[in-house]
């Protein structure tokens, strides 16, 4: 997965109306469900508990294939786009200490996928406003360079894919 530089403004706008629209979807699914459920299937002892599972159950697939089916449309985009790349990001996470370790051997398809970790995690960060852990970031992003310049590589996001992760 490529990094792409999206617009903050729109990405927030429309994962703030995807994520209002799911909640008021599992609110008023699982709720009607629920009520179908229980008119039809009227419990002597008053507990309906397995009836609001039920229906709170439904209601989640049903939003999850909705998201599945639109997550091409164009209003999606941006969303879609955070999504995978943090998908993409916790395979990389899962992998880190590993390849932290052959990075210092001088590995440069590991020097790569940390650069693009970092470079990932840079931009999900900024597009959450999540800024506190940057300064981190700067520290590690320059642990990574010192690495390159003592093996004299350069590492670039671009060239990451995530075949390279592999071999870790």
């Amino acid at each position: 997965m490529k990094l792409v530089e999206i617009d903050k403004a729109r990405y927030r706008k429309h994962l703030n109306q995807v994520i209002v629209a799911c909640v008021i979807a599992l609110t008023l699914g699982s709720l009607g469900i629920a009520q179908v459920l229980i008119q039809l299937f009227p419990d002597a002892d008053g507990s309906h508990f397995h009836w609001n599972l039920s229906g709170v159950v439904v209601t989640c697939l049903l939003i999850g294939l909705v998201l599945k089916k639109y997550k091409t449309h164009p209003y999606m985009t941006e969303v879609s786009y955070v999504w995978d790349l943090k998908q993409s990001l916790n395979k990389i996470t899962r992998k880190m200490a590993k390849l932290k370790q052959a990075a210092e051997k001088g590995d440069v398809d590991a020097m790569t996928a940390i650069q693009y970790s970092y470079a990932g995690s840079r931009q999900l960060w900024q597009l959450d406003d999540n800024t506190i852990t940057m300064e981190d970031l700067a520290l590690w992003q320059a642990e990574l360079d010192v690495l390159a310049k003592k093996y004299q590589v350069e590492i670039k996001a671009e060239n990451y894919n995530v075949s390279m992760l592999s071999k870790y």
